[in-house]
């Protein structure tokens, strides 16, 4: 786990750095630092609308009495996809743009939920509960 997560902090800011110059080199640095703050502006607005959209049907979801488990994905990856558009680079934003439209967050949910029904019928998925509840 850990050698994947220290591969994933290491190639991602690479590959950015790298599209960031290519890119910057075509279409000039003003554009690339205007495109950056752009897309940084628009996604805090998605991702606010978004998030209180996704809030929204997680409250409609305990009101009606069921425990809203999708919901609760689409609001990870909704924070996923506003902590990715935050992060200049065209690799993330185009990662946390997807994450912010519904359609292909179904998409994220859809894997998500693949890997946690797999990991629970494997036996490897164990919840613990670290509270003093009373």
């Amino acid at each position: 786990m850990f050698l994947k997560l220290f591969s994933l902090f290491l190639i991602i800011p690479v590959v950015e750095i790298y599209l960031l110059i290519k890119i910057g080199g075509i279409i000039g640095t003003l554009n690339t630092i205007l495109i950056i703050l752009i897309t940084a502006s628009l996604g805090a607005y998605l991702t606010k609308s978004q998030g209180f959209r996704v809030l929204s049907q997680i409250q409609n979801a305990t009101r009606q009495g069921y425990m809203p488990g999708n919901e609760l994905l689409h609001g990870l990856f909704v924070l996923i996809g506003g902590f990715a558009l935050l992060t200049p680079g065209f690799l993330t934003d185009t990662i946390g743009f997807s994450m912010l439209i519904p359609q292909i967050r179904e998409i994220y949910v859809g894997i998500a939920k693949g890997i946690i029904k797999k990991k629970i019928q494997q036996g490897n998925f164990q919840m613990r509960m670290y509270t003093d509840f009373r």
